[in-house]
């Protein structure tokens, strides 16, 4: 018995490739694109054949000279005895008239035959009709339509358009000189007029080609062409304010027309599917920076190029900013960063400002590792004689993750990827076709994604620090006595948790080496010690190293603080510094290192600013919490033997234990309610509950954040300071009137009585009453 055929089931169709479907989808499609291409072709010859034959004449018969003898023999064959004479006249009448016999047969050509080359080419071009010479049609928009009683009444207006020249130039060539000539001829009040009517158009202009790129900018590339090249506006009136306008439009149009995405080559896959890319090729062509460049021209004076140069670099950091993760924005950060180290300062702030925000927003570390390169080129290459600002935008790099990441990767176990002999050994066919269609969907959803892998964003911080530690390093080496170096020990505060631990002992040798050579500024020492305290701090722990001289140090420089407006700026580095030391090393400190320091701060908290005061106390607040033997210095009583020492530089022999904290007591009566505040917190214990405790709101405050937000940056007072109490009296005297009544009848008295009589001696005469 012959078997039927079964369907095929759902495994059978699973072991169908793909390829195998791709394949007979694009046979599919070749089919009707033949036959589709056949048929076009047809209807084309088709319509050749009626175009050709409606352009032909008529044209008689040949005629064929005959003989005489023929011409006898053939009409001695004619039936002319049935022919009437009227009728032979009929005949040769109508043989005269033109008829569809008469035609050319040539015409009756069928449809495919090739088109003959006509003998007459002159008659065929004396048909063609003559152009003859049209007005110009204006291009009408639809706007919306007004509604009244009788209905939609239609809306429609001109579209504003650029006006070419007759011969196809959009621009004509005029000679500069004459019309500069021109224009000086006439009054300032005609001048104004005129410049401002050229200028009206000239922005209508530039708005009609912006808005008809906006709206289809893949159809409209030569507009931006055209709109490009007002950029050599020659009128000399309108020039520089014309090429001004052109380039901010220009950074408009960019910034709403290029992708949001970065333009990668095509794949094979993607090059065989024949993938129209025209946006991509547009926006390759729309994005040729180089056209861009202003060039000379005797329409815009020397003076004035520094203005359009200023538009042209303020864009250009716009651009920066706005579109980090195009193709073209390396070259960008090329520019901006060489501009950095202009003599210009406007111009050097514009793009130090620029560089920063786009280092502050970079989340996944491209535009950050190409930022960071050019610089790092930028200070060898200039031999380190670049302005400080230049390496002080690198604090805004966002790499303080590196370390969570780490930790994160740590604690999640790595996927093991099985190789085919263990997934042939292990997994069935079935399985392992399973296997591979959940890869694929998985790597499909990870090129969906659009975040970066953790991997990736790690790969990028370690390669940018590693760059930002070479400029220090290399500062730090060869330009100690630079004006760099702020910007450098700063910098190595800030990223010093980050450092690779087999550079912390010549690091500190280094930085130990610069605090003693007295080079350094009050500022500069600060950071120098917060750097080695965050070294200290962090991978620095398990070193077993006792960095008292940087105590001493500190010890030593506290007191140069003042109410100035320089030093006042330190205080948030100091309280830095003290926190990092002391607070979060309470380990290991001793207590007479604690009360030394309490002390000094309380001498320095006498002659700072308010917002300096304020954060001092915090900060003695928090020694007191943490090293709660401090309370000795509230009590008069002697601690052990000596004298407190406040002129010696040691901490730990200056005998802080024999001494009090009476500078509370004058802070009591200080003009700023915060402080008033703080020091009787402290003179009752600093108590976290009754009441001398704080609020809550001050009490869970750091010092950093108590300094700024009580700062006097502003010349202001938050919260105001109370003014001083008047000195009118309540009571006004008239006259002779005393307070005293007895003393007062006493003189009246006296008063009364002659000269000769009268005692002077009122404190007798007060005793005998």
């Amino acid at each position: 018995m012959k078997q039927r055929k079964k369907k095929p089931s759902f495994h059978k169709l699973l072991k169908t490739s793909n390829v195998k479907l791709e394949n007979k989808v694009k046979n599919r499609q070749f089919k009707h694109q033949a036959t589709a291409k056949k048929q076009r072709k047809e209807q084309r010859k088709l319509r050749q054949a009626i175009s050709d034959v409606s352009h032909q004449t008529l044209k008689p018969l040949e005629r064929y000279k005959k003989k005489p003898e023929d011409e006898e023999e053939f009409l001695e064959t004619l039936p002319t005895d049935m022919m009437e004479e009227g009728d032979l006249e009929q005949i040769r009448a109508m043989a005269q008239k033109a008829s569809f016999i008469t035609r050319e047969l040539s015409s009756c050509a069928p449809v495919h035959v090739k088109k003959r080359k006509s003998d007459q080419p002159v008659e065929k071009y004396e048909k063609i009709p003559r152009k003859m010479q049209q007005e110009e049609q204006t291009e009408l928009i639809h706007l919306l339509p007004i509604k009244d009683k009788s209905g939609l009444i239609p809306q429609t207006m001109e579209k504003p358009g650029m006006r070419h020249h007759p011969e196809g130039h959009l621009y004509p060539q005029v000679d500069l000189s004459e019309v500069a000539q021109s224009f000086l001829s006439l009054t300032p009040e005609e001048q104004l007029e005129l410049r401002s009517q050229k200028l009206t158009e000239k922005k209508l202009c530039i708005a009609a080609l912006g808005s008809a790129i906006l709206a289809e900018p893949h159809s409209s590339i030569k507009k931006l062409k055209e709109l490009r090249a007002m950029l050599m506006e020659s009128d000399p009136c309108v020039a520089v304010t014309v090429r001004k306008l052109v380039m901010v439009s220009l950074l408009e149009i960019f910034k709403d027309i290029v992708p949001a995405y970065r333009i990668r080559p095509l794949t094979e896959a993607e090059k065989a599917t024949k993938v129209r890319s025209v946006s991509i090729n547009s926006t390759w062509r729309i994005w040729n920076w180089k056209q861009k460049k202003l060039k000379s021209s005797q329409a815009v004076s020397l003076a004035s190029y520094r203005s359009l140069a200023e538009v042209a670099i303020r864009c250009m950091c716009e651009m920066l900013v706005a579109l980090p993760h195009f193709n073209f924005h390396n070259n960008i950060v090329f520019v901006v960063v060489g501009l950095m180290t202009e003599p210009a300062k406007k111009l050097s702030d514009m793009c130090c400002e620029a560089v920063r925000k786009l280092l502050k927003q970079d989340k996944l570390g491209q535009a950050s590792l190409a930022t960071v390169r050019v610089i790092s080129g930028l200070v060898k290459s200039k031999n380190y004689n670049i302005r400080p600002e230049v390496l002080k935008t690198l604090l805004c790099l966002r790499i303080k993750e590196v370390e969570v990441k780490k930790d994160t990767e740590d604690l999640v176990p790595k996927q093991k990827l099985m190789s085919f002999k263990e997934k042939k050994k292990n997994l069935s066919r079935m399985q392992r076709k399973w296997k591979k269609a959940e890869e694929k969907l998985q790597k499909e959803l990870l090129e969906a994604d659009a975040s970066e892998s953790k991997e990736k964003k790690l790969k990028l911080h370690t390669e940018t620090l590693n760059i930002v530690f070479l400029i220090y390093f290399r500062i730090l080496k060869k330009a100690q006595k630079s004006n760099l170096l702020p910007s450098v020990l700063e910098g190595l505060a800030k990223f010093a948790h980050l450092i690779n631990l087999e550079f912390f002992d010549d690091l500190l040798t280094v930085l130990h080496n610069l605090i003693t050579s007295g080079d350094l500024s009050y500022r500069e020492s600060l950071h120098c010690i917060l750097t080695a305290f965050h070294i200290l701090s962090g991978q620095g722990d398990v070193l077993n190293i006792d960095p008292l001289k940087f105590y001493v140090h500190l010890y030593k420089t506290l007191l140069t603080l003042h109410a100035g407006a320089l030093t006042n700026e330190d205080t948030a580095i100091a309280l830095q510094c003290l926190d990092v030391m002391l607070t979060k090393r309470r380990k290991q400190i001793t207590l007479h290192r604690a009360l030394a320091f309490l002390k000094r701060l309380s001498m320095l908290s006498l002659h700072v600013m308010p917002d300096s005061c304020v954060g001092i106390l915090a900060t003695n607040r928090m020694l007191v919490h943490t090293f709660p033997k401090c309370d000795i210095l509230l009590d008069n009583d002697m601690q052990g033997s000596g004298v407190y020492l406040p002129e010696l530089d040691e901490p730990e022999y200056c005998n802080p234990q024999n001494t009090c904290l009476w500078e509370l007591h004058t802070l009591k009566r200080h003009y700023h309610p915060m402080v008033r505040k703080y020091a009787t917190h402290l003179l009752c214990g600093a108590p976290s509950e009754g009441s001398g405790a704080l609020d809550m709101g001050l009490s869970r405050r750091t010092p950093g954040q108590l300094f700024e937000d009580y700062s006097v940056k502003d010349m202001t007072f938050n919260p105001p300071v109370a003014g001083p109490p008047s000195k009118k009296k309540e009571h006004l005297t008239i006259g002779q009137a005393f307070l005293d009544s007895a003393l007062k009848k006493q003189v009246d008295t006296a008063l009364l009585l002659e000269e000769d009589e009268v005692s002077l001696d009122f404190a007798a005469s007060y005793a005998q009453e």
